[in-house]
């Protein structure tokens, strides 16, 4: 046997391919009102800000490749909130929706964090649901768990800062634009934009659960207007389909197929432009139990609808938009109040009652173990590692056998059939690799419920919970919801009957075949305290490891332009003219991007010359415009910024300019910021 030292590299190398409120009452006095509100039964606020990290030589998050590091922006990363408060009970709720693969728990930490700096009480924990979209295409190294930054080359503070900071401000642009509103709810059916990417798993489920879902996906859109007064302020609208459209070859930074729909809505359709710093309409969309669920629809990374992974983001993105829109539009009101309530539990070592297991017999819950599968990969949405394969089950493939750390007996046992191959449960106490202990927690707004989890549950896995909780709350199954990707991430949850089949979701469910049982008993836990109007107990809080974390990725040392060149200076001009249809484009002398990632700004502007003045009409969070930076020398520090821009058929006709802006590090480390202009070109 190699010693334990040996046995732990091997372990972590593994790991590289790890998938990736009682409610308080008000405070402060609410906004005066106009006569016409006085009967609103709610305060809302919504905010945005801009969540996107390093957009250059860092990790990207979901995907878990070496290979994949942002070079660049096609869409920045956004964090969606909304602030609704009872005006009847004086409690509230905060509701967040970001652009990003995962909410961690060192995410959630930070956060928590700085409201309690800001606001005191009013936002604690128990009433604040995070909650991320799932995008793969975003830059990693924000977790405090090594599972999740291997890949990345550790903890990556500068990301990690520019997702808090970002979610922090749009929370507190909520709460400022809180006035006197309403909620309204509806419901309808997509099922053209996810397909199940794991139906022999899927196919194993009893018969009753099989019937929920006879396409075996889950159509259901459910979105929750928002209204200030006479007029729309925003929306949530929740749909079941992985954000994996664009795929692990990307290396631009981009928020995927959601946060296309939310961009369509927001920008095309209600005028939002982001740079403005203006209050507008709030689109967020958000994900359920999308564990099996892919929007890849001929089950291949970036095939279906087209062959083009931008385009199929395009296509998958507009169609829930659309069916989004048409529910919004029927939506009925929502009356009920809100509340909330949230726990602790240490996933590891819980006792399950034989009330949720499958064979009625008192079953736990073990510690967490990645299994063989897992480094299989999703083979509909992302490639896998050779000589792994879905369905790996014990005993564990030789090449898993040279690869994995050692798991004692017991713990096999506990986890079978999984080909248990890193047992990161038993590593964490020497270094954080996965989390143990989760918080668990249920929203109500108005008549709906969100069952915030905290990973990726398969459609029937989130039925079973939606079930327990709706029994236990007393209303319709339809009226609750599970909110994945919320609050922290522990990977998979599948069905015991899911698990057994070991692809790979079901290597990727941490605490064994017990791990959704367990999550319905202690989810049960939490509706019957929001039903009885009861507290209930915290629980042990995770462990803050930010003491912890390692870096093994080098920073900027120093930028320097080309012999002859300055910073700003044009290597590439565009073309005299550009017709309907092409794309513009043009090169620059930049400097690295860590060195401001002008959060809440743009490396890129496309400008039109109106009336003798230039004005902005397109920046780097549109989805028309890339900006991609490119090291000329890694010795020298050279590099150059490649800006584009796909002119659309209803462009105006007039002239128009490339800006760019950078920021530069010289020997001393001193950050300097510059911009540099294109030439004009005409379009028309």
């Amino acid at each position: 046997m190699p010693p334990p030292s040996r046995r732990l590299r091997r372990g972590l190398l593994a790991l590289v391919l790890v998938p990736t409120v009682a409610a308080v009452p008000l405070t402060l006095p609410p906004p005066p009102a106009a006569a016409a509100d006085a009967d609103a039964p709610y305060l809302v606020g919504r905010g945005i800000s801009d969540v996107t990290g390093e957009a250059a030589e860092t990790g990207m998050m979901g995907y878990s490749s070496f290979d994949q590091k942002t070079s660049g922006i096609h869409q920045r990363l956004r964090s969606r909130a909304f602030v609704v408060a009872d005006r009847a009970s004086g409690r509230r709720v905060v509701y967040v929706n970001a652009d990003l693969a995962m909410i961690f728990q060192s995410v959630r930490q930070g956060v928590l964090d700085r409201l309690g700096e800001r606001y005191g009480d009013l936002y604690r924990g128990e009433n604040v649901l995070l909650s991320a979209n799932h995008t793969h295409s975003g830059p990693g190294g924000y977790s405090h768990h090594l599972a999740y930054n291997l890949s990345v080359l550790g903890f990556q503070k500068g990301t990690y800062q520019a997702v808090v900071d970002g979610i922090v401000e749009s929370v507190v642009a909520a709460h400022e634009d809180l006035r006197p509103g309403t909620l309204a709810l509806g419901t309808g059916t997509l099922t053209d934009a996810s397909v199940n990417r794991s139906r022999s798993a899927f196919d194993r489920n009893p018969a009753a659960d099989k019937a929920a879902f006879p396409a075996a996906i889950d159509p259901a859109m459910t979105v929750l207007r928002l209204r200030q007064g006479g007029k729309d302020a925003g929306a949530i609208s929740w749909f079941a389909t992985h954000n994996t459209s664009v795929t692990n070859k990307n290396t631009l930074i981009s928020p995927d197929n959601k946060g296309y729909a939310a961009y369509t809505w927001e920008h095309d359709h209600e005028g939002v432009r982001y740079l403005d710093d203006t209050p507008g309409f709030v689109a967020a969309f958000a994900n359920t139990n999308a564990g099996d669920m892919s929007p890849n629809l001929n089950l291949r990374p970036g095939s279906g609808p087209t062959e083009d992974e931008f385009e199929n983001t395009r296509i998958i993105g507009e169609r829930q938009f659309a069916k989004a829109r048409e529910v919004f539009e029927d939506a009925a009101p929502a009356p009920g109040g809100v509340d909330a309530r949230l726990t602790h539990v240490d996933m590891e070592n819980v006792a399950v009652s034989g009330a949720y297991t499958t064979d009625g017999r008192p079953q736990r819950t073990c510690p967490a173990v990645v299994g063989a599968s897992t480094l299989a990969g999703s083979v509909e949405d992302g490639p896998a590692l050779p000589g792994f394969t879905e369905g790996m089950r014990s005993p564990v493939a030789s090449l898993a056998e040279s690869l994995r750390t050692e798991v004692p007996a017991w713990l096999k046992s506990c986890q079978y059939p999984k080909a248990s191959l890193v047992p990161t449960g038993l590593m964490s106490g020497l270094y954080p690799v996965t989390p143990r202990v989760l918080p668990l927690q249920i929203v109500r707004l108005g008549p709906l419920y969100l069952v915030a989890a905290p990973g990726e549950f398969t459609i029937t896995a989130g039925l079973r919970v939606r079930r327990t909780v709706a029994r236990e709350l007393g209303v319709p199954l339809e009226r609750v919801l599970l909110q994945g990707y919320a609050n922290s991430y522990s990977q998979y949850a599948t069905t015991p009957e899911e698990y057994d089949a070991q692809n790979y979701e079901g290597g990727s469910t941490l605490y064994g075949r017990n791990t959704l049982p367990a999550y319905q008993q202690e989810f049960a836990k939490v509706a019957a305290s929001l039903r009885d109007g009861t507290p209930i107990p915290g629980g042990a809080t995770p462990p803050d490891e930010s003491g912890r974390q390692i870096n093994l990725q080098t920073g900027v040392v120093l930028d320097s332009p080309p012999a002859g060149r300055s910073y700003g200076e044009v290597l590439t001009p565009p073309a005299a003219s550009y017709p309907r249809g092409a794309t513009a484009t043009a090169a620059f002398v930049t400097g690295h991007p860590k060195n401001n990632l002008r959060r809440g700004g743009t490396f890129l502007e496309v400008q039109r010359l109106v009336d003798g003045r230039w004005e902005r009409v397109l920046d780097d969070g549109d989805w028309a415009t890339t900006y991609r930076w490119t090291r000329l020398n890694a010795v020298l520090g050279t590099s150059k910024a490649t800006l584009t821009w796909r002119i659309g058929p209803g462009t105006p006709a007039g002239t128009y300019r490339f800006v760019h802006h950078g920021d530069a590090k010289n020997f001393w480390g001193r950050i300097t910021p510059f911009t540099g202009t294109s030439g004009t070109f005409t379009v028309g």
